[in-house]
């Protein structure tokens, strides 16, 4: 996925917006599991814990592998990484102007002399 690629980002996104699939991606990060091992804790059919993975499958979060009868699930690392990095660009530049914004406040108080001029009338009224 490229990171610019606003359809897959839309198409993950949805993914994890499900309460069910982020506890299934939860799951699969401690390792593969059958759709049986993931549906066991939810209270709803085998099929519909098929069709969530069939949309984590969609959104390229999960894959499937064939290991004999079993056809284990997959959390696609990778993925979730590329996820990771789209959030983290708009992170580091928010961190970035809160940087500089404490830049300026810290240059302000250190030439009024460490005092906050708040009007005095102001905070009697609060």
């Amino acid at each position: 996925m490229l990171i610019s690629d606003d359809a897959a980002l839309d198409v993950a996104f949805m993914a994890l917006a499900d309460p069910v699939r982020r506890r299934l991606i939860a799951r699969l990060s401690r390792g593969p599991a059958t759709v049986n091992e993931l549906a066991e804790p939810f209270e709803i059919s085998k099929q519909a814990v098929s069709k969530h993975i069939q949309v984590l499958e969609q959104a390229e979060l999960v894959t499937r592998t064939r290991d004999a009868q079993r056809r284990p699930v997959h959390l696609n690392p990778a993925r979730l990484e590329a996820l990771t990095a789209w959030i983290d660009q708009y992170r580091l530049i928010r961190e970035g102007q809160f940087r500089s914004l404490d830049a300026v406040l810290r240059t302000s108080t250190a030439h009024s002399g460490g005092h906050h001029s708040v009007d005095q009338s102001t905070q009697e009224s609060r």
